[in-house]
C-alpha cells in the first residue's frame, strides 16, 4: 500500500518535469520579487540598524528564504479537490481501496519535491550570488530549518484540503480559495514579518497556524530565534499539523454524505 502512495509522488514529479521551463521563469520572476521586498526594506530601514528585531541581513535573509520556502510549500490541492468534486470525479476515487485525502497529500508532495530541487535550491544560489544573503554555518540549523519546511508543507496543505473540501457544502468555493492565497502570505510572513504587526493583530496570529507557514521557519533560519526557542517553534509547527488532522477528517466523514455532483 506504502508502494502505491509513493507512485503518486513520482507520478506528479514527472508531470512537473513536464513543464520544468515554467519553474524556470519562475525562478527569475521569484528573484525579482526578492530584489524589490530587498530594495523596499533597504528604503524603509534607512540608517536604522534594526528594525523590528531583524537587521537589515538579517531581513535581507528572511525575504530571500521565506520567498523560497513558499516555492516548496506552495501547492493548488484546494483548487483540484474543488475542481474534482464539482465535475464528479472525487467519487470515482473514494470507491478506490486507498485513502484520497493521503493521495492528494502524496501528489502535493510530488509538486513539493520538484519545486524543491528544480526552484528552490538553484533558485536560492542565484538570489544569494545576487543579494547580501548571509546563510548559516551550522549544520543542525540547516537540518532543522529543513524539518521545519517540511511542516510548512504539511500545514499548508492541509488549510489547502480544508477549502478544497468546502466545494461539498457551496456550489462554488472560488472567492474562498482566493481570500486563503491572500491571508497565507499575508499573515504567514511572507510579506510581512510578524514582528511589525501591531500587538493585539500579532496577539491574535499567535493563536492561529500561519506563522507556522513561514515566520518561524524564517525566524530559525535568519538566527532570530535561537536555543529553546528554536524547539518551541517546531513544537508549535508540530501541534499545528496534529491539530488540524481533526477538522480535515471531520469535514472529509460529512462531506462524503454531501456529495453533489454539478452537472452529473
Amino acid at each position: 500500500m506504502a508502494s502505491a502512495y509513493l507512485d503518486f509522488v513520482r507520478i506528479r514529479f514527472l508531470m512537473m518535469l513536464a513543464y520544468r521551463v515554467n519553474y524556470y521563469s519562475g525562478i527569475v520572476i521569484y528573484a525579482i520579487n526578492i530584489g524589490a521586498y530587498y530594495f523596499m526594506w533597504k528604503a524603509i530601514y534607512g540608517s536604522a540598524e534594526t528594525l523590528g528585531g531583524f537587521t537589515v541581513e538579517q531581513m535581507t535573509t528572511y525575504i530571500a528564504v521565506s520567498w523560497m520556502a513558499r516555492a516548496f510549500y506552495f501547492n493548488n490541492l484546494d483548487r483540484e479537490i474543488s475542481n474534482e468534486i464539482r465535475d464528479g470525479s472525487v467519487a470515482v476515487q473514494m470507491t478506490r481501496p486507498i485513502s484520497y485525502l493521503m493521495v492528494k497529500m502524496m501528489q502535493g508532495f510530488g509538486e513539493g519535491l520538484f519545486r524543491l530541487l528544480l526552484f528552490m535550491v538553484p533558485g536560492m544560489i542565484i538570489v544569494t550570488l545576487i543579494f547580501p544573503v548571509s546563510l548559516p554555518t551550522d549544520p543542525v540549523r540547516w537540518v532543522i530549518f529543513f524539518v521545519m519546511i517540511w511542516f510548512s508543507f504539511l500545514i499548508n496543505s492541509q488549510l489547502n484540503i480544508m477549502t478544497g473540501l468546502f466545494a461539498f457544502y457551496v456550489e462554488n468555493n472560488e472567492g474562498l480559495m482566493r481570500l486563503k492565497r491572500v491571508l497565507i502570505d499575508l499573515l504567514s510572513g511572507v510579506i510581512l514579518p510578524m514582528t511589525f504587526f501591531p500587538g493585539w493583530a500579532k496577539a491574535i496570529l499567535d493563536w492561529l497556524p500561519f506563522q507556522a507557514i513561514t515566520y518561524l521557519p524564517g525566524s530559525v533560519f535568519t538566527g532570530r530565534l535561537n536555543g529553546a526557542e528554536v524547539w518551541n517553534a517546531l513544537l508549535v509547527q508540530v501541534v499545528w499539523f496534529a491539530a488540524l488532522i481533526v477538522p480535515i477528517l471531520l469535514m472529509w466523514r460529512t462531506a462524503r454524505k454531501r456529495l453533489f455532483v454539478q452537472g452529473g
